[in-house]
């Protein structure tokens, strides 16, 4: 498996083999603590890593070859978002993978509660990112091109192009112009294997991550009000404090743990 998912694979497949006694030890409330009664941060460290790719196995993720980098981001990103939101929010993660060609599905829907993919369909990304490949991203009015970063759903609409989806962009300098730009998530025709085959690469959308018509309703319904959508694409200068791994894996173990989980 690890040649045909690269050595992330296969660093995370040996690291879940042999953190799988601590991971459950702990959850059982073993002999982990340290001398004043709290989780050590490397147990918790273990036990998030053994999460993630539990997580990515029992979803089948390795089926749809999701980049496991991407996807570590995105997990790491929705932890810190529970901590920083204020509010509750949904135990469901939407992925957009940017980085591949438009000729290939590139959204996931998870939801980490049930360890399950949800669905795995093509995204459009904006006319001024690229044609076939997103390349050029953008937080500018007008500049019809794709954000990336973090964002939280919001409330649905009915627009131009039906059932839509509104997104608060969280990223300083990278999304936080979605509402005003009216960056949202909706259904397109140019968003099909059809339209692939006609032209050899999806429709481009004003900068909105659109989906195909047929899933869209599903996909808003299941992902609207308060969960988290992780926008990648192959930009050097994104940074975002939702990479902050220390606070994600806190996080986790606070969830995680039945008992006090600090360092």
């Amino acid at each position: 498996m690890h040649k045909k998912l690269g050595w992330a694979a296969f660093f995370f497949c040996i690291l879940g083999a042999y953190m799988a006694t601590s991971y459950a030890a702990v959850s059982s409330g073993n002999k982990l603590k340290s001398g004043s009664g709290a989780i050590s941060t490397a147990v918790k460290t273990q036990a998030f890593e053994t999460h993630l790719w539990q997580v990515y196995q029992k979803a089948g993720l390795a089926k749809t070859s999701l980049n496991l980098a991407v996807y570590r981001k995105a997990l790491v990103g929705y932890y810190n978002l529970r901590a920083k939101a204020g509010t509750a929010i949904k135990p469901i993660v939407t992925i957009v993978d940017f980085s591949r060609s438009s000729r290939q599905k590139r959204l996931w829907v998870l939801d980490l509660k049930n360890q399950k993919l949800l669905y795995y369909t093509y995204v459009a990304h904006g006319k001024g990112t690229g044609d076939e490949y997103a390349r050029f991203f953008s937080n500018k009015p007008n500049s019809f091109k794709s954000s990336l970063g973090f964002y939280l759903t919001a409330q649905t609409y009915q627009g131009k192009h039906g059932l839509s989806l509104k997104l608060n962009g969280l990223d300083k300098n990278f999304n936080t112009n979605a509402l005003s730009r009216a960056v949202v998530i909706h259904g397109a025709d140019y968003v099909s294997e059809r339209f692939i085959k006609q032209y050899g690469r999806l429709g481009r959308s004003l900068g909105c991550p659109a989906l195909p018509v047929k899933e869209t309703q599903a996909i808003i319904g299941a992902i609207k009000n308060n969960s988290c959508l992780y926008i990648y694409g192959a930009d050097k200068n994104y940074a975002s404090p939702y990479l902050t791994e220390a606070l994600a894996i806190d996080t986790f173990a606070a969830q995680f743990f039945p008992m006090k989980a600090t360092s």
